[in-house]
C-alpha cells in the first residue's frame, strides 16, 4: 500500500506479526500528509508480499527488506515498525545502516524470548477488540485480519535477541517506544539496558500501556512517528 505526500520523505511502515499493512489504518492518513508512505506486508506473513527465496537468518531478513527498497526505487528511508516490524527495522539499521535514515520502533521484539504467554495474551486481545463495545471501524478491520490469519502458517527465522554490540552499532536516529505492561519483555529493564549503550537510541516507556499500544494509543503512536 502506498499513500502520498509526494514531496515528503519516504516512510516505510512494517506491521506486527500477522498484522499486514492494513493494521496501519489508524495512522496512515495523518502520516501521509507529511511523508510518502509505503506500508509493507512482511515476508513470511499473510498478505500480498510473495516470497521467492528462503528467509532463514537475520541477514536474510535484512536482505529481503533491502530488496523491497530497491524494488520501490528508494535509497535511504525512515522506518516505523510495530512488534516484529520494529525488530525488522532495527535489524536493518544494524546490518545495512546506509539504507536507514531513522527508526521508530513501537514495542519491538528482540529484547526477550517470546513464549506461550504472548500467544495466550494475543487470544485474549482478539476477543477483547472484537467486542461490540469497541468502535465499529476497529472490529471491521480486525475481523478479516484475525480470521484470515488463522489459515496462514507464518514462517520466521529463529528468535534473535539484540546484543549490546548490535545496539551500539546503530547510527541512525532511533526511538524505541515500550509499553509498561508489555507481555513480550520487561519494559523498564529493557529501557535501563538500552539507555547507556547508544546516545542515538532514545527509549520511552508508556505508563499502563500493553503490547497493543498502537491500538490503545493510536494518537500517541502517530505523534511519535511524526516527531522522530
Amino acid at each position: 500500500m502506498r499513500a502520498s505526500g509526494e514531496s515528503g520523505q519516504a516512510l516505510v511502515l512494517l506491521p506486527g506479526m500477522m498484522g499486514t499493512s492494513l493494521s496501519w489504518y489508524p495512522h496512515v492518513a495523518v502520516l501521509a500528509e507529511r511523508h510518502r508512505v509505503y506500508a509493507v506486508d512482511t515476508i513470511g506473513e499473510p498478505g500480498r508480499s510473495r516470497q521467492t527465496a528462503p528467509v532463514l537468518t537475520n541477514d536474510d531478513c535484512a536482505r529481503w527488506l533491502t530488496d523491497v527498497l530497491d524494488g520501490l526505487g528508494l535509497g535511504q528511508v525512515r522506518f516505523a515498525g510495530v512488534s516484529r516490524g520494529g525488530w525488522l527495522a532495527l535489524n536493518l539499521a544494524i546490518r545495512e545502516p546506509a539504507r536507514v535514515a531513522g527508526v521508530i520502533a513501537i514495542e519491538p521484539a528482540g529484547f526477550a524470548l517470546i513464549g506461550y504467554g504472548f500467544i495466550l495474551w494475543s487470544l485474549g486481545e482478539m476477543i477483547r477488540w472484537l467486542r461490540p463495545r469497541n468502535p465499529g471501524d476497529i472490529r471491521r478491520v480486525l475481523r478479516p485480519l484475525l480470521f484470515g490469519g488463522r489459515k496462514y502458517r507464518a514462517h520466521h527465522p529463529p528468535q534473535h535477541l539484540f546484543t549490546d554490540d548490535e545496539l551500539r552499532a546503530i547510527i541512525a536516529p532511533t526511538r524505541i517506544v515500550l509499553a509498561e505492561r508489555s507481555v513480550i519483555h520487561p519494559a523498564r529493564e529493557v529501557a535501563a539496558r538500552i539507555g547507556p549503550l547508544n546516545p542515538l537510541v532514545e527509549v520511552e516507556v508508556v505508563p499502563r500501556a500493553t503490547h497493543a499500544l498502537s491500538l490503545q494509543r493510536p494518537e500517541l503512536v502517530t505523534e511519535r512517528i511524526l516527531g522522530s
